[in-house]
């Protein structure tokens, strides 16, 4: 009996033994979070802004017609490269043809009577130099006769025969001024049928070269919409003309994407940028940012801000150009593509995954700091607006948390850049999402980075 008795009080004693572990160990883990953990290290980051396009040739024309015909021959299709001044498309051209062709035998026979009034012009100067010397003779000899004759050394008849003389000579010198004038006004007439004619000349050669139509530069013909034999019209008011192709200048490619207005921001000009086409897939292309438009683009329509009168809160996009530096020989405009955009890079930067990055009222960070201390707990006014700071959680030796503001900088894909509040080998809690969003300062916490914690979004 003494035996049992024994054993029954060294059985109960490590009943109650146990218990009491088991009570401690459970009062000490009250309260405690399991949480994954991260290090806070140094490495290389760099930011991006990613955003889709598509591609487009730097220099693109529409080639439109500028007169109404039938189109008689296309020297060209789709897909040729072209160099500048090359023949494309011939329209019908009979009735230019003959217009230039009666314009310019015209113009030949306006100069045909410039030249016979310039002749007619200098015959009559000849013919009034010479009845202008003449009536100066016949002054002179009329002027001394009149002296003789006032003195009676000659007689009536003979001063008479002088002075009909010189007056037939004046007579004769007029009628020569007067020819003279005429035939410079025939000449100045005829210098202005001229230059009529070199109009009309002009004004249908002018009409004839619409009908022609070469390349205004190297490149490449992506899109011909019509045919031979078919009749294009010019544009009017309201209406536009026939397009007879596209014409792109493919020794400069670039992508045209669009930017999210909250990113636009960040891209500056001169950006490095990695390219990828849907097209060719598994190459990425490197390209630099050359143009970063000023006009908001409204998403759902497409349309810049400043076309549309009534503002809009919906989303908006900037454009921006991106120049392939080696752009594939088979590229073709219209491609899709995506633009990954350098916009910041840090060395041997501090980093923290972004998912460790939480938001906490500095008033309830003060209130959990004090709780337990016998402190007196601020009240928050509800009226006041909430300033929340960000920061992480630090893992303590102790096991417990505690929040830390810091100041961060440029983000990469995973990591984000911390300018300070952190050193490096600092152990912070990175997840769960649901954990971090409900994490007390000074809670105690389990590690567990064996399994990874699928996280509410």
């Amino acid at each position: 009996m003494k035996t049992k008795k024994k054993i029954f009080f060294i059985v109960g004693g490590l009943i109650v033994a146990l218990a009491i572990v088991g009570f401690s160990v459970t009062q000490g883990q009250k309260g405690v979070v399991t949480v994954q953990t991260g290090k806070v290290a140094r490495q290389d980051i760099a930011s991006y802004v990613t955003a889709s396009g598509e591609i487009k040739p730097d220099v693109q024309v529409n080639v439109g017609a500028n007169a109404m015909g039938r189109i008689t021959k296309l020297f060209v299709k789709e897909g040729d490269h072209v160099r500048k001044g090359q023949l494309l498309v011939q329209l019908e051209n009979i009735q230019s043809a003959s217009d230039v062709a009666g314009a310019k035998a015209a113009l030949e026979s306006s100069m045909t009577d410039q030249i016979a009034a310039q002749a007619a012009l200098k015959t009559a100067q000849a013919a009034l130099k010479s009845s202008t010397a003449d009536a100066l003779q016949k002054k002179q000899d009329y002027d001394r006769n009149a002296s003789l004759y006032k003195e009676g050394l000659i007689s009536t008849a003979d001063y008479e025969t002088k002075k009909a003389a010189y007056e037939v000579a004046s007579a004769t010198q007029a009628q020569d001024q007067s020819r003279m004038n005429q035939a410079k006004a025939q000449l100045d007439s005829a210098q202005g049928h001229v230059a009529q004619a070199r109009a009309t000349v002009t004004h249908t050669t002018d009409v004839l070269s619409k009908t022609i139509y070469d390349a205004p530069f190297d490149g490449v013909v992506t899109y011909v919409p019509v045919h031979e034999g078919e009749t294009v019209v010019t544009g009017i008011q309201n209406s536009p003309g026939s397009t007879l192709m596209t014409l792109a200048n493919m020794s400069v490619i670039t992508a045209e994407i669009q930017v999210d207005e909250t990113d636009i921001v960040n891209v500056k000009l001169g950006q490095t940028a990695d390219v990828t086409i849907d097209a060719i897939p598994g190459k990425t292309f490197k390209g630099e940012v050359t143009e970063i438009g000023d006009n908001a683009i409204v998403r759902s329509t497409g349309l810049a801000t400043s076309q549309s009168t009534a503002s809009s809160q919906e989303a908006k996009d900037f454009k921006v150009v991106v120049r392939l530096k080696d752009p594939p020989q088979n590229i073709r405009p219209g491609l899709s593509a995506t633009a990954k955009i350098t916009t910041g890079t840090r060395a041997n930067a501090l980093t923290i995954p972004i998912q460790a990055l939480t938001v906490r009222d500095p008033a309830d960070l003060q209130a959990e700091s004090n709780k337990g201390k016998g402190s007196v707990q601020t009240v928050a006014n509800p009226a006041k607006k909430k300033e929340e700071v960000q920061g992480v959680f630090v893992v303590l030796p102790n096991k417990k948390v505690e929040f830390k503001t810091v100041e961060t900088g440029i983000s990469g894909s995973t990591d984000i850049e911390v300018k300070s509040g952190l050193k490096d080998g600092d152990e912070i809690v990175t997840g769960s999402y649901k954990v971090l969003r409900t994490l007390r300062n000074g809670a105690g916490v389990k590690v567990d980075n064996s399994v990874v914690v699928k996280e509410e979004s």
